[in-house]
């Protein structure tokens, strides 16, 4: 259903420093820099992008929204939200750990980047 995920940054190159470690974390490669000086990562069949807001105002964060990962194991998601915390991260809401609801066993590790984006890490559990 999805092609793509793109966020706005203020600071790209923090924005890099943090993603470019996130994604290193699980396996992904640094960022590509399109012409427009975007910031392109694709793993997975998956592409996200961070880019300065077009229309020159400041970039901010979606109140509610959050952009998922997927994580192949649970390790996989501790080294995804420690890497993040280096690198300009905040951890927020719970520490890294299963959670249970609506049937459901997953694995969640949360983060904002450098720009006040929510993130998630997930692995779905047995």
């Amino acid at each position: 259903m999805f092609s793509h995920m793109m966020v706005g940054s203020n600071d790209l190159d923090q924005s890099k420093k943090f993603y470019d470690a996130l994604f290193g974390a699980i396996g992904g490669r640094e960022a590509m820099v399109d012409p427009k000086g975007r910031l392109m990562y694709m793993h997975n069949g998956g592409i996200f992008m961070v880019t300065a807001p077009i229309d020159g105002a400041p970039a901010c964060h979606a109140n509610g929204g959050t952009i998922g990962f997927a994580m192949e194991t649970p390790e996989q998601a501790d080294a995804w939200h420690a890497a993040g915390v280096a690198n300009g991260g905040t951890a927020i809401e719970e520490d890294p750990g299963v959670r249970e609801g609506a049937g459901m066993k997953l694995y969640l590790a949360y983060l904002r980047d450098p720009d006040g984006n929510k993130l998630c890490g997930l692995h779905r559990l047995g």
